[in-house]
């Protein structure tokens, strides 16, 4: 009998020793931390744009009429002054033969009137002798007079007229001209806006019959920035940028130009970021949806932590968290976090530079907290020892 005393009171003893040992465990908090290293870090501001040819020349027509012949088709090389189209000229030919008419009878006009003041001009003369003579009246004189002066007042009417007759000529023959769509530069057509047969008008806006990329070697990125971000962009920084049809190729860039005027769209306040490519390879085409990273900032064998670390916090509850003055990091000391004040700098999002005299490279910082499972390992744990 006082063996079994002595082995209850053995075992009670053992189990209050583990319950003890197991809720000093459970209560004890575990916390998951890395290392502070040294290395390079970029910082950069991303954002996607659309990559389009520095030159864009948009060929139009100034007069109305229908496509009798294209010459020229998407991807095509042109050259400056070479025909891209045909406007069927049939109707402004005869308006230009109707302008030549008209040139070629005012200036039979001219003639005419001219004739006559040469005549009239001889009356005139001629009653003036006889005048002087006595041999005819003041009246006759006068009226020769008036009649040589309206002929020279005509003349200048018929002038008049050709010079006007003149211009619409010039005018139509422009417009003849102007049937014929020419490339202003020499280039690649990107795109045909226009078939045979159709019908074109000219307009206060003129339409777009080709779009011509003046060179597709030269090619640049345009790009919107949020106000919050454009602060930090500033002309020749270096880009790098992805596209989806080359997904294992990173490219590189410059900032070019920040334009000043703003797009708004649901109060959203972006600047156009322009970012110069080269494309001597040609495998950018217009149009492509690039993804920007814009490198701001670039510092060497500086100390990085993660931004978690940053983020982290032993406090519970909200409410409860202090109020610190600066941005601080956890470590584990006596395996209690404590906390040490520090100073950032750049980040690329994932790593931010950190300046601390506390803190050396390879120590560790706390990131995360981990829950402890414990508990239900403790009362499997008990319940195997009340079958002893």
């Amino acid at each position: 009998m006082k063996k079994i005393i002595i082995s209850v009171t053995v075992i009670i003893a053992l189990l209050l020793v583990g319950w003890a040992f197991l809720s000093k465990d459970k209560n004890k908090p575990e916390f998951k931390t890395e290392k502070v290293e040294r290395g390079n870090l970029v910082e950069s501001i991303t954002a996607s744009g659309t990559v389009n040819p520095e030159k864009n020349v948009s060929v139009g027509t100034l007069v109305s009429g229908t496509i009798k012949e294209i010459y020229a088709d998407y991807n095509s090389p042109v050259k400056k002054g070479q025909v891209l189209a045909q406007i069927d000229p049939a109707i402004i030919e005869t308006q230009v033969a109707q302008a030549q008419a008209n040139v070629y009878n005012a200036q039979a006009n001219l003639q005419r009137i001219q004739s006559i003041m040469a005549n009239d001009a001889k009356t005139y003369n001629r009653n003036k002798t006889l005048f002087e003579k006595n041999f005819i009246a003041r009246s006759e004189v006068d009226l020769a007079e008036s009649t040589y002066n309206a002929d020279k007042a005509q003349i200048s009417s018929a002038r008049a007229q050709i010079a006007q007759a003149s211009a619409g000529l010039r005018n139509n023959l422009t417009n003849l001209k102007y049937t014929k769509i020419v490339s202003p530069v020499n280039g690649i057509v990107v795109s045909r806006n226009v078939d045979i047969g159709q019908t074109v008008a000219a307009s206060f806006q003129t339409p777009t019959l080709f779009l011509v990329a003046q060179d597709l070697t030269k090619m640049q990125i345009d790009t919107n920035m949020a106000e919050a971000d454009i602060g930090k962009i500033k002309e020749g920084q270096d880009v790098e940028y992805t596209l989806d049809g080359y997904p294992d190729l990173v490219f590189k860039g410059k900032v070019k130009q920040i334009r000043i005027a703003p797009t708004t769209i649901q109060n959203v306040v972006t600047y156009d970021v322009v970012i110069k490519v080269d494309n001597k390879d040609l495998k950018l085409k217009p149009g492509m949806t690039a993804n920007v990273s814009v490198i701001t900032s670039r510092k060497n064998n500086v100390l990085l932590v993660s931004n978690a670390s940053l983020r982290f916090t032993p406090f519970e509850v909200k409410d409860e968290i202090p109020r610190f003055k600066s941005k601080g990091v956890w470590i584990l000391e006596e395996k209690k976090p404590q906390r040490i004040d520090i100073k950032t700098g750049i980040s690329d999002g994932i790593h931010t530079e950190i300046m601390s005299e506390k803190l050396k490279e390879d120590q560790e910082v706390i990131v995360d907290k981990i829950k402890n499972n414990k508990k239900s390992r403790g009362a499997k744990s008990g319940s195997g020892m009340r079958m002893l």
